[in-house]
């Protein structure tokens, strides 16, 4: 017993010195990436969150550096808020789940007032049979799904652009961590049936690692039982998610599928083409992560270079076991991985892509 308790003490000694090995390359990595905020554009813009923390943060903040006045109000006072404040444009995040049934006749009323407005869906291509009918009513669309432009422009949108996603650096980025969140394998997300299927393949062996797989539904899983140990039911916020990435060896991503019926309401049944935004978030965090491929996933990271990527369970466990005894290729994965999102994908970087649309049709008319 003495014995163990010595082997388990020294392991964590083991981990904690690699921990802030790991913590202190990250830092270097993020010194090497120039904070540059250029003049805030003439533009007073009025935000409408969606209720997505992790992402609703990190618009606002960057927003508030790149225009001259932003003002931020819930979905149920868009046009309360616009007629009272006299925005020149309206930006709105999703237009799902928590806008009021007359979220449309607001946002006609606004745009009668020659007000400009644009939509954001970033949950594409889940929602099909709503967002088709929302996108006819707003002056620019923007979606991060590359299988969604068309289908908007088919739907009656006149004005549609591709924008991917991207990450708050603010919420998520490395950061020290106490032993409760350091494991060997994390999985945070829900359990869609591509997701049960391939942890039903894998529980031999997660069970032989310190494995942690945080989400809903998970209970349906044929090997529930065996992994139940190692499952944490439900949501937990952006911070503990960002901990639990920081404090891990490897994470594991995998999209949702994107079939209608499956947890979703795609019944236009676009097929998901476009990485979500967990890529991004693992990747800000300085942790290594492998994942599943989508189409657009090398227009934003190097495969084989930032990540590493699986296309079969089999593929899956042997990378897994690979990497977790190969801690300085695990390091050089997470440490590109980060300068990249660092460089090119935080909403500071991406949003002006937005603002530039909308300054142009301003201009024209």
């Amino acid at each position: 017993m003495k014995a163990k308790i010595l082997q388990e003490r020294k392991q964590g000694y083991r981990d904690g010195y690699s921990h802030g090995y790991h913590l202190g390359l990250c830092e270097a990595v993020r010194r090497l990436i120039p904070v540059t905020a250029g003049p805030r554009r003439p533009l007073r813009l009025m935000y409408v969150p969606q209720g997505f923390d992790a992402i609703d943060a990190g618009v606002t903040e960057a927003l508030t550096g790149l225009v001259s006045e932003l003002i931020v109000c819930p979905a149920q006072s868009m046009l309360e808020t616009a007629a009272r404040e006299s925005p020149e444009a309206v930006l709105v995040m999703n237009g799902l789940h928590v806008f009021p049934d007359d979220h449309l006749e607001q946002i006609a009323e606004i745009r009668r007032r020659g007000i400009t407005t644009a939509i954001w869906f970033v949950d594409d291509p889940y929602f099909t049979k709503d967002t088709a009918v929302l996108c006819r009513h707003y002056d620019h669309v923007f979606t991060h799904e590359l299988g969604c432009i068309e289908f908007y422009r088919s739907h009656g949108a006149e004005s549609v652009h591709y924008l991917p996603l991207c990450v708050n650096p603010g919420m998520f980025n490395p950061r020290r961590t106490g032993p409760e969140y350091r494991y060997d394998i994390v999985f945070i997300g829900n359990a869609f049936f591509n997701r049960t299927e391939l942890f039903d393949y894998l529980a031999p062996m997660f069970i032989r690692h310190r494995t942690l797989i945080v989400g809903g539904f998970w209970e349906r899983l044929k090997t529930f039982d065996t992994l139940s140990p190692f499952i944490h039911k439900g949501f937990i916020p952006p911070g503990e998610t960002a901990n639990y990435y920081s404090g891990a060896k490897l994470v594991i991503n995998i999209h949702r599928p994107w079939e209608g019926g499956q947890d979703n309401r795609n019944s236009y049944q676009i097929a998901g083409r476009s990485i979500n935004p967990r890529t991004y978030e693992i990747s800000a965090c300085g942790a290594m992560q492998i994942t599943d491929v989508r189409e657009d996933l090398a227009k934003h990271y190097r495969p084989g270079y930032d990540m590493e990527t699986f296309g079969s369970p089999e593929e899956l466990e042997s990378k897994i076991e690979y990497y977790l005894n190969h801690e300085k290729a695990r390091q050089k994965f997470a440490l590109r991985a980060l300068r990249t999102t660092l460089q090119n994908h935080t909403f500071a970087a991406r949003l002006p892509r937005l603002l530039d649309v909308i300054d142009e049709a301003r201009t024209r008319t």
